[in-house]
């Protein structure tokens, strides 16, 4: 009998912490066939004052030798019914159970200070995590809001492990100067990075949907510094803009007023760009003397930007893109092979934004079905764009996790 791959979810919305860790267990554990082999937990900030319960607690009910987790805004899971449900103002817990034959898990938490140069080499990065390069690592990052050195991990990693995945998110404390956590087996953190690599029979395929529509047309940075453009096509980048705002529908108008950004295009040889084709970025402020603009990145000359805007209807219609477009580009035409995801979505997102519960994870189990979903509602999410990875705003990152085929 060949031992295959399962991936259970189980989302509680018990007040209780004992009863929600209780029932998620027993749900998720009764729905497998075989030992778990890796938890992931995220839990909801209502029950902030009782983070260092959660790992006790649960190592009473499950045997699981590895277990990673965050707090967050809100939590991701599976109902008793099977729906996929975004819990975001209420106490909630999701654990999510897989049983991975075949696989290598390896978990890491470091903190900024560790982090080595970003001259270093890559047996620097690998001396950091404990994960070597081959077989090809799959990595989920868990960090703190506040720990600054997330974009330097990320660029580490990136070039440690060329051909690795990496997704993830910052976990939320649910409002300021609220605490979090991060859970590393039977450790919990409150700052750094909590990171989990997957090698061998797995692969994990990602969805960024950063929720922006492009407008006007792309523009090239003639003179910038750091992450300022002083220049756009040689002209001053605030007339630029003016021009470009003047030229818009009333509604798109009034939405620039508060939703515009910029996307940097990401491969500078394509000559057509489009929507997915941009790593989307805030724009910081303005210089109403000079003209300059100053955006959430670093920018040099050269680099095509193109201005873009987000409500909920774009954000709703860029999600719906990507994933049929996940869907027509599937490795062999069917979601055979798939065994579970995990959605990171900014707290900037869900009800708050499209004005109806449930409405990113909705629209992912209605193009990928019958796969479980577990995950966490962030203060930034990280996934790749265009071949690197960054920490992104505003965002829904899935990471679709597939059993590599045998025959």
């Amino acid at each position: 009998m060949v031992d295959r791959m399962q991936w259970v979810n189980a989302l509680s919305t018990r007040p209780s912490l004992e009863a929600a860790i209780a029932d998620v267990v027993e749900r998720a554990v009764s729905s497998l066939t075989a030992p778990p082999d890796l938890g992931l937990v995220f839990i909801s900030s209502a029950f902030a004052s009782e983070y260092s319960r959660v790992l006790p607690l649960l190592a009473e009910k499950l045997a699981v030798p590895v277990i990673i987790g965050c707090s967050g805004g809100g939590v991701i899971g599976t109902t008793a019914g099977g729906q996929t449900q975004e819990l975001e103002a209420e106490a909630a817990l999701s654990l999510t159970l897989a049983h991975l034959p075949g696989v290598n898990l390896q978990v890491f938490h470091v903190i900024a200070e560790d982090l080595p140069d970003l001259d270093s080499p890559p047996d620097a990065w690998m001396n950091l995590t404990g994960v070597p390069a081959s077989p090809i690592p799959q990595f989920i990052l868990l960090s703190s809001a506040f720990s600054s050195g997330v974009n330097d991990l990320l660029q580490g990693l990136d070039f440690a492990y060329p051909g690795s995945v990496i997704l993830g998110g910052q976990a939320s404390a649910g409002g300021m100067g609220g605490r979090l956590a991060l859970f590393c087996n039977d450790k919990l953190h409150r700052e750094g990075t909590v990171g989990l690599a997957l090698s061998g029979n797995i692969v994990v395929e990602t969805i960024v949907a950063q929720g922006c529509r492009p407008i006007g047309q792309p523009l090239q940075v003639t003179k910038s510094e750091r992450n300022i453009i002083i220049e756009l096509d040689e002209k001053v980048p605030l007339v630029v803009l003016r021009d470009l705002i003047a030229s818009l529908s009333e509604q798109e108008r009034a939405l620039a007023q508060n939703s515009l950004f910029v996307g940097v295009a990401m491969d500078e040889f394509k000559l057509s760009l489009q929507q997915g084709d941009f790593l989307v970025r805030s724009i910081l402020g303005v210089d109403p003397a000079g003209g300059a603009i100053a955006i959430g990145d670093l920018v040099r000359p050269g680099q095509r930007l193109q201005f873009h805007l987000r409500d909920a209807q774009t954000s709703a219609e860029d999600l719906e893109f990507l994933l049929e477009r996940y869907q027509r580009q599937g490795i062999d035409g069917s979601t055979s092979s798939t065994i579970g995801a995990l959605m990171f979505a900014c707290v900037g997102r869900g009800e708050g934004l499209y004005g109806k519960p449930h409405f990113d994870s909705g629209l992912f189990s209605r193009y990928i079905p019958n796969v479980p979903v577990g995950g966490f509602f962030c203060g930034g999410e990280i996934g790749p764009v265009g071949g690197r990875t960054f920490l992104h705003g505003y965002t829904s990152v899935f990471g679709i996790c597939r059993e590599i085929s045998n025959g």
